[in-house]
């Protein structure tokens, strides 16, 4: 009932982990290995191993969750090592600091047979320095420019998707895809964190997290209605381009309900993040359960019956 696909790769549900909360380390990467996600995606990956921004640099409560994490991570060749051990479609979140770090670990993923899919995330708002780099459309084209000839030859059947930012004003949606469109992309995922929001803890009169003065990428329910406008505008404007590209929705996934949205709004996928962190990788087994009980109430069989199909007021 919730199979799905992304390309020619067939997946028993939709949904897997994001790249952030608990895919950091071999043990989180084995439990989720062992859990119900689909596909077992790890934290965005660097040349070397990060510890990231100083703590406290993450805050969960009732809407969602700020974090300025910084990239910590085990190094890129910690997670190509952990290919021989993940038996579960393996996808690789790389996010280099410069565009040769990102070209050196997306040539070394394409190397390795065990590993089915390559995101490149191009959206981390917690890099302290460092801005968005899927915000400037002319920049981002330019490092997709320089690291799609490493690709184009070599791709040995692997899943190419790109990590975006939250998208605001609805002229931008078509611009993105013209630069899209020049490259073969497999797969998107929208959004990460909205970034450089800031929570405050009014009895302390401070801010709740330490690094870049307290701001931080948004997650969880804060930004769903965000997420779910950037994977219909994204959807629309590929069916309009006849664009073969598949979306994951992630942003305000804490229930079946939340799932069925992203679906109905276009995504094939859904990953899951802030809510992750809060239950663990046994969420995926209470999701999949919600999302199959509001399929049978509505009378579907699959998620290709209402995939895309949201309809407006008339």
């Amino acid at each position: 009932m919730l199979k799905t696909k992304i390309k020619n790769l067939s997946l028993p549900n939709c949904l897997f982990n994001a790249s952030g909360p608990l895919c950091s380390t071999e043990e989180d990467l084995l439990k989720l290995n062992e859990s119900n996600s689909s596909i077992v995606l790890s934290k965005s990956s660097t040349i070397s191993n990060r510890d990231g921004n100083p703590k406290p640099r993450y805050y969960d409560h009732d809407l969602g969750s700020i974090n300025s994490m910084g990239l910590p991570n085990l190094g890129y060749q910690f997670y190509l090592s952990m290919s021989d051990k993940i038996t579960k479609p393996y996808f690789i979140s790389v996010s280099g600091m410069t565009l040769l770090d990102t070209i050196t670990i997306v040539q070394e993923c394409l190397k390795n047979n065990d590993i089915q899919g390559i995101e490149i995330n191009l959206s981390c708002p917690n890099i302290i320095g460092k801005g968005q780099l899927a915000y400037d459309l002319p920049k981002m084209d330019e490092y997709l420019s320089n690291i799609f000839p490493y690709i184009n030859n070599n791709k040995n059947g692997k899943l190419i998707g790109l990590k975006l930012v939250p998208y605001f004003d609805i002229h931008i949606y078509s611009e993105v895809c013209d630069i899209l469109q020049k490259y073969p992309i497999d797969f998107i995922t929208c959004v990460n964190s909205l970034g450089n929001g800031l929570i405050i803890d009014y009895q302390k009169e401070e801010t709740v997290i330490k690094p870049k003065n307290g701001m931080g990428g948004i997650g969880g329910k804060y930004i769903k209605p965000i997420a779910l406008s950037n994977v219909r505008n994204f959807y629309l404007e590929f069916q309009k381009r006849n664009l073969d590209i598949d979306i994951i929705g992630c942003g305000g996934i804490e229930t079946g309900v939340d799932v069925f949205e992203h679906i109905l709004a276009g995504a094939t996928m859904v990953q899951v993040g802030t809510q992750l962190y809060r239950e663990g990788p046994e969420v995926f087994v209470r999701l999949q359960n919600e999302l199959i009980s509001i399929l049978k109430e509505k009378n579907y069989n699959s998620l290709s019956e209402f995939r895309g199909k949201l309809k407006t007021i008339s």
